[in-house]
């Protein structure tokens, strides 16, 4: 268990932040492990268990935009929280840049749907490193009075972006569907905070930010015709064998670092983590970062009934935690994420409710 009290080791400045509301949503439908395996022509043992992906939640084509999730989520984070929307100051959308619309503020509707009249929206990309550097930014803000109180919202439907007869593009097989909010707010009463935000850490390589694209779209090839006739709109990785090679000796040495850093800065250690909120990955990462990290099965869980739903990963895998009595008052609480372009990226929270 970690000590409540316990302040950061570096002295960041300013008032203290909590986060006093979380929220989720993932749309009906599913798509089963069997069902992509027959789709890709993967073995089923290969998705179910290699992969980890005993099923994930899709959208319909005509339901379920990242604006609906996003407001769904974003209603049940600020109910938990027992605040009202028109009291926010802000609202941040750090999830998927694949949208209702193109060129186009999600966070901006999601404001306006949800009455946050007094708040300004914006927005983050950092992919599916999203949720601990939002959470960095959006605490940073607060600490030095920028903001008083803030709604982080965040969904994804790249699912709809996977073509699973591309074995180029076999790695995000696991892009499921979904959404996460958060509220987070300066020097709230103890008996309204969730937890208490901590410190984070980051690092990008540059090296990687073109091993995943979507051909066509933007405006190096614009949508035309001939781009919809060659399926140059789907989501894929121009030498696969290249990334993968590449990424295997900074992946995890990238993962730990942050998380090191993040545990430091808050002053803990790699012992003190007593739930990680980790991005889903392959089976065998995911129990090599836990097995490193000292974490054990009742101190995690792995997203295998959901997929990979960018950075709402961490909100979905804390709910689940929460709902498994696996997180408890005291608790140090690691969100440890890495998003496509390479970036990883750890935040620590300090749960701080029963």
């Amino acid at each position: 268990m970690g000590e409540r009290d316990r302040e950061p080791v570096d002295g960041s400045p300013g008032r203290r932040v909590g986060l006093t509301g979380l929220g989720t949503y993932v749309p009906e439908a599913v798509l089963t492990g069997v069902e992509i395996a027959e789709r890709s022509g993967i073995p089923e043992e290969v998705v179910v268990e290699k992969m980890g992906m005993r099923e994930k939640r899709v959208c319909p084509p005509d339901d379920d935009h990242v604006s609906d999730m996003s407001v769904a989520a974003g209603r049940e984070a600020l109910a938990d929280a027992g605040v009202d929307a028109a009291d926010l100051d802000l609202v941040l959308y750090h999830g998927s840049e694949f949208k209702d619309h193109v060129v186009w503020s999600a966070a901006a509707d999601v404001a306006e749907r949800l009455g946050a009249d007094g708040a300004y929206a914006h927005e983050s990309y950092t992919l599916c490193a999203g949720a601990p550097i939002a959470i960095r930014h959006t605490a940073a803000q607060i600490r030095v009075g920028d903001a008083d109180r803030a709604l982080l919202v965040t969904a994804s439907r790249e699912e709809d972006l996977v073509d699973y007869t591309d074995g180029d593009a076999s790695f995000m097989f696991n892009f499921g569907s979904g959404a996460a909010a958060v509220v987070l707010e300066a020097d709230p009463a103890p008996e309204r905070t969730r937890a208490v935000v901590r410190e984070s850490a980051a690092v990008t390589d540059g090296s990687f930010s073109r091993d995943v694209v979507m051909p066509a779209g933007g405006s190096r090839d614009p949508p035309s015709r001939e781009t919809v006739a060659a399926g140059e709109h789907t989501l894929t990785v121009p030498d696969p064998d290249g990334m993968k090679a590449r990424l295997a000796d900074v992946s995890a040495p990238s993962f730990l670092s942050v998380a090191d850093d993040a545990l430091a800065a808050s002053g803990y250690e790699r012992a003190d983590v007593d739930f990680l909120a980790l991005t889903h990955m392959k089976r065998s990462f995911h129990e090599y970062l836990c097995a490193e990290l000292g974490v054990d099965e009742s101190e995690r869980y792995y997203l295998a009934d959901y997929g990979h739903v960018q950075s709402a990963d961490q909100a979905l895998a804390l709910r689940e935690g929460l709902d498994r009595g696996r997180v408890g008052d005291g608790d140090a609480v690691l969100f440890l994420a890495a998003g496509t372009g390479y970036t990883w990226a750890a935040t620590v929270l300090e749960w701080a409710d029963g």
